[in-house]
């Protein structure tokens, strides 16, 4: 068994100072301050989980998960106001592009005095990140600026890999593999992890008009849109929603394939994210599919209920 506690390792959550202060230079360390702040504020299973990497991990992470939040907000954001002032769409979108050509300057050495870019400066000097990976992220995000609605499967996998995947891809070149077989694996990963927000936010995103399930399978269980925004709990959207959960658990199945080719000291942190993730699907199952009005969460100590059994898993293998 493992020599902590959830006492301890709660402890070690609350106060987590150390991870930043090593950081010598004062701009960087107030940089990648910036992006644990964002990181501990939006994703707190994810920022939880990171609690077990080397420090020098734990940054590059940050770093990389504020700026997918920053730019995943900067959208949101924009989308509050677009009803009432369409202008705000061509706005947001000139400046998704012109976040390209500062990742473009990041990339060919100057980072910038966005603290983001600073943080992400300094972990693509010890990281290989292609730019591919987050020109496809702002692809991505900027997809919800003009589409709330997925005809296909195929569609939505696209969204999710732009989104999702491409994040995995970026923190694998942090974890460490040692095969490049872990890569198409982190894919599968984004994809369940998406699937599964998807799934945990119907209720919310048909507040905001959007509809991720394909139209294909709505159409394939007999269910019409009317039927979500009145938050029909009928037979047919149950079945939908069991087979919604039976696609994302197969990526997830797939993605525990890869965790093995990552590096030692990152396995627990990336079985502790997919387990609790994948658990979301479970409470969705126990609040009988209900998610128009319920979110399906876990709390804190069922988060860490997890731990031993991820601890053990990972050093038998």
């Amino acid at each position: 068994m493992p020599s902590w506690s959830i006492r301890s390792v709660y402890e070690r959550t609350s106060f987590h100072r150390d991870v930043i202060e090593e950081v010598s230079d004062p701009e960087l360390r107030s940089a990648y301050e910036h992006c644990r702040n964002i990181t501990r504020r939006y994703a707190k299973t994810f920022y939880l989980a990171t609690r077990f990497l080397p420090y020098h991990k734990q940054r590059s992470i940050f770093a990389i998960y504020g700026l997918c939040r920053f730019l995943d907000n900067l959208v949101d954001e924009a989308e509050d106001l677009i009803a009432a002032n369409p202008v705000k769409r061509q706005e947001t979108e000139e400046t998704l592009t012109d976040w390209k050509g500062k990742l473009q300057k990041t990339y060919e050495g100057g980072g910038g005095d966005n603290p983001i870019l600073v943080a992400f400066s300094d972990v693509l000097r010890r990281h290989d990140i292609d730019i591919a990976l987050p020109f496809d992220l702002i692809d991505g995000v900027g997809m919800d600026l003009s589409k709330n609605r997925y005809e296909t499967f195929e569609e939505l996998y696209d969204y999710s890999y732009k989104v999702a995947s491409v994040v995995g891809l970026m923190i694998s070149e942090i974890f460490g593999y040692n095969d490049r077989a872990a890569l198409r694996h982190a894919v599968d990963l984004g994809i369940a992890m998406q699937l599964t927000n998807i799934l945990r936010d119907v209720g919310e995103d048909l507040e905001r008009g959007r509809i991720y399930l394909p139209e294909e399978d709505l159409n394939r269980f007999g269910v019409t849109e009317e039927d979500l925004f009145s938050h029909r709990m009928t037979d047919s959207f149950r079945e939908l929603m069991r087979f919604q959960i039976d696609r994302a658990r197969s990526y997830y199945d797939s993605a525990d394939k890869g965790i093995p080719m990552l590096s030692p000291d990152s396995q627990i942190p990336v079985r502790l994210a997919r387990h609790n993730y994948a658990r979301i699907l479970d409470q969705i199952e126990t609040n009988k599919y209900q998610v128009f009005t319920r979110r399906a969460y876990l709390s804190f100590t069922q988060k860490m209920s997890i731990l031993p059994r991820v601890w053990w898993h990972t050093v038998r293998h």
